[in-house]
């Protein structure tokens, strides 16, 4: 398994037969993942393997990623470590941009061409698949009781001892919605 910064595969040219099928894998060194406002690192290589396949027309790119990401939790900003692994795919027409004919029912974003030099960069198709994995809002547990709004003690260490002044409370937009009958009766 090679552990490269990059993950290039070379398409051989057996593998430019109908329905010819070779297995490629290796790590690849990606320092971090930016999803949103979140910074997800990892500390060892991402590992990946995919299985490439002539359809025909295209090279059908299919497998997995693995890795563990480590970010900030939302709510207490302590780091939280996430074991992510998402599917790799990815169709490659054989033949470039003029010879190749494109698929009907598949969208422009859906495919690329197989480059002259039949190399295959997978990092862009290793991002994607890791980036759907990664949660919409990072949290070191569901029941996280984040920061004090006040001195910024991490409440899931305990109480904090700061007292909630009514005056903060009652000047939130939101005060009025405490005496609001929602008809949840």
């Amino acid at each position: 398994m090679a552990t490269d910064a990059t993950a290039i595969i070379a398409i051989p040219e057996a593998l430019l037969e109908t329905a010819a099928t070779r297995y490629f894998e290796g790590t690849l060194d990606l320092a971090e993942l930016a999803a949103g406002p979140d910074t997800y690192t990892f500390a060892a290589p991402v590992s990946w393997s995919v299985e490439a396949t002539n359809t025909g027309d295209a090279i059908l790119i299919q497998g997995t990623a693995a890795g563990d990401a480590t970010t900030q939790c939302a709510r207490c900003l302590e780091d939280v470590t996430y074991g992510l692994e998402g599917d790799i795919e990815g169709y490659f027409l054989i033949g470039g941009e003029e010879e190749a004919e494109t698929p009907e029912d598949m969208e422009g974003d859906e495919f690329d061409f197989l480059p002259d030099n039949r190399k295959i960069d997978l990092v862009p198709l290793i991002v994607a698949a890791l980036l759907l994995e990664v949660p919409l809002v990072p949290l070191c547990d569901d029941d996280c009781k984040g920061l004090c709004p006040q001195c910024g003690a991490n409440l899931n260490e305990g109480p904090c001892g700061c007292s909630r002044d009514e005056a903060d409370v009652e000047a939130s937009p939101f005060a009025a919605l405490k005496n609001f009958d929602f008809g949840d009766k």
